[in-house]
C-alpha cells in the first residue's frame, strides 16, 4: 500500500520507475564522499570472485547518477524508485542493517522551481498516507565555494571549542567539520548552538536560489523551518537541502527521510556536468511513524469464501483456483484434514461463508454453501452456479 501511494503521487508528476542494481562497484558509492561515515565505517564492500572490489548498495542517488552517467537519457530525467539498502551500524528502533527506501531523482534541470516540486512531491506522500505529525525543515549548503569557506570557519571554532566537544566529536572534525552539527549528543549541543551558520557565506546566486525555493514552498502552504544547522549525512549535496521528521518518533531517530540538491554528482561519475535534485525516505520508519498515528489501523481483509472438501482435496484445488480466479479472497485446508477440523479452519479464518463438497456432491455436481454467520441455513446449490451465488450474497 505504502508503495503503491507513492508510485501515484510521483507517477502524477511524470516520474518513471528506475530499478538500480543492489552491488555496484565500489567507486560509484566513493563518490558519495570520502568524509562521511556511510564511506569509511558502514558500507559493506568486497571482493567477488572476480577480484572486482563492489559494495552493497547503501543509497540510491549515486546508482540512479551512475545510470544516467552511463546511458545518457534525455534531460530532463524524472525517475523514482524502491529498494533495499545495506548499512553497517548498530541496529535499533528505526535504523537498521537492511533498510528500505522510497525516493525519486531529477537530473538535468537547475531551477529553484523543481527544488519547490521536489519537496512538495514528498510532502503530498506523506498527506496521502494520512500523517499529521510531520514537520518539514530546510537550509542551504549555498555554492561549493560558500560551502567551502564556510567548513574552514567551522574547523577554526570548534578547533578551539577543545572539551566542549565530546571526544567523538573532536574525531569528527579531523574528517568533516560539517558533520559537527549532526550530533545528537548533549554536551555538544552548547557549541553547536553557537556555532557560525551558512548563511554567512552565502554568494548572492545562492542566496536568491535558496529565497526562490522558499517562497515556492509558501506559495504551496507547505510549513517548513529554515534549520541553519542542518546538514546532511553525505558530501555531495550543495543548495537546497531539506528532511522530513517525525514528531512521534524519538529525537536521535526521528529523520523520516529528506534529500536536496547535489549538482556535480553525475560529472564525479563520469558522466556530463549535470544539475540534480531528489530525495530517499525511509520506509521503516514511516511505518513506524503510521503507526504511532494509527495511520494504517485497518481490519484485515476478510476472506470471502473457506473451501471444506472431503473427497481428499482434488476438489479443493480447483473451486479454490476458480473462486480467485472470479476475483474472490479464497482459502482452504490441506493435509487431509477431517470435516470437523476444517470447519473450525474456516470459522477461523473469518470467510464470509464455507463451500463444502463431500463425495455425494461431486455426485450430484453439487456444492453446499453455509454463511458463517449464525443463524442462516445453508443452501445446496449446482457447481456450476457458485460464482453467481456468490455474487449475489456479495450485493445482499
Amino acid at each position: 500500500m505504502l508503495h503503491n501511494i507513492f508510485a501515484n503521487v510521483a507517477e502524477s508528476a511524470g516520474y518513471g520507475e528506475i530499478k538500480t542494481p543492489l552491488i555496484e562497484d565500489l567507486g560509484v558509492f566513493a563518490r558519495i564522499g570520502d568524509a562521511t561515515d556511510v564511506v569509511t565505517k558502514e558500507m559493506y564492500d568486497f571482493h567477488d570472485k572476480g577480484e572486482r572490489h563492489v559494495a552493497l548498495r547503501p543509497e540510491l542517488t549515486a546508482s540512479v547518477c551512475r545510470s544516467f552517467a552511463q546511458h545518457r537519457p534525455t534531460p530532463p530525467w524524472k525517475v523514482w524508485y524502491a529498494g533495499s539498502n545495506f548499512r553497517y551500524e548498530k541496529p535499533q528502533r528505526g535504523r537498521y542493517r537492511q533498510f528500505d527506501q522510497v525516493g525519486l531523482e531529477v537530473l538535468g534541470v537547475d531551477d529553484p522551481d523543481l527544488d519547490v516540486e521536489v519537496i512538495a512531491l514528498g510532502w503530498e506522500f506523506y498527506r496521502r498516507l494520512g500523517l499529521t505529525e510531520v514537520n518539514l525543515i530546510i537550509n542551504s549548503l549555498g555554492e561549493p565555494d560558500d560551502r567551502a569557506r564556510y567548513v574552514e570557519a567551522l574547523r577554526g571554532y570548534f578547533a578551539a571549542a577543545g572539551e566542549g566537544l565530546t571526544e567523538q566529536s573532536r574525531e569528527t572534525l579531523q574528517r568533516n567539520p560539517l558533520r559537527v552539527l549532526d550530533s545528537k549528543r548533549e554536551h555538544d549541543a552548547p557549541c553547536i548552538a553557537s556555532a557560525p551558520t551558512i548563511a554567512e557565506f552565502y554568494s548572492a546566486e545562492a542566496a536568491d536560489h535558496f529565497a526562490g525555493v522558499q517562497a515556492g514552498l509558501r506559495m504551496l502552504g507547505i510549513p517548513f523551518k529554515v534549520e541553519t544547522k542542518l546538514v546532511r549525512g553525505l558530501d555531495y549535496y550543495r543548495r537546497t537541502i531539506f528532511e522530513f521528521q517525525g514528531s512521534t518518533l524519538d529525537s536521535a531517530q526521528k529523520a523520516l527521510g529528506g534529500g536536496g540538491r547535489y549538482d556535480g554528482l553525475v560529472e564525479a561519475l563520469g558522466g556530463p556536468a549535470t544539475p540534480g535534485i531528489g530525495f530517499a525516505l525511509g520506509v521503516d520508519r514511516t511505518l513506524l511513524a503510521c503507526d504511532d498515528e494509527g495511520v494504517f489501523c485497518l481490519e484485515p481483509r476478510r476472506l470471502d469464501a473457506f473451501v471444506v472438501d472431503t473427497t481428499g482435496g482434488v476438489e479443493a484445488v480447483a473451486i479454490t483456483a476458480e473462486l480467485r480466479a472470479n476475483g474472490f479472497a479464497a482459502d482452504r485446508a490441506f493435509d487431509g484434514r477431517s470435516m470437523k477440523a476444517q470447519m473450525k479452519l474456516a470459522n477461523r479464518s473469518g470467510a464470509s461463508v464455507a463451500v463444502i463438497i463431500g463425495s455425494d456432491e461431486v455426485e450430484a455436481g453439487t456444492v453446499v454453501v453455509k454463511p458463517m454467520e449464525a443463524g442462516i441455513d445453508q443452501q445446496t446449490i449446482l457447481r456450476n452456479d457458485l460464482i453467481p451465488h456468490l455474487n449475489e450474497l456479495k450485493d445482499q
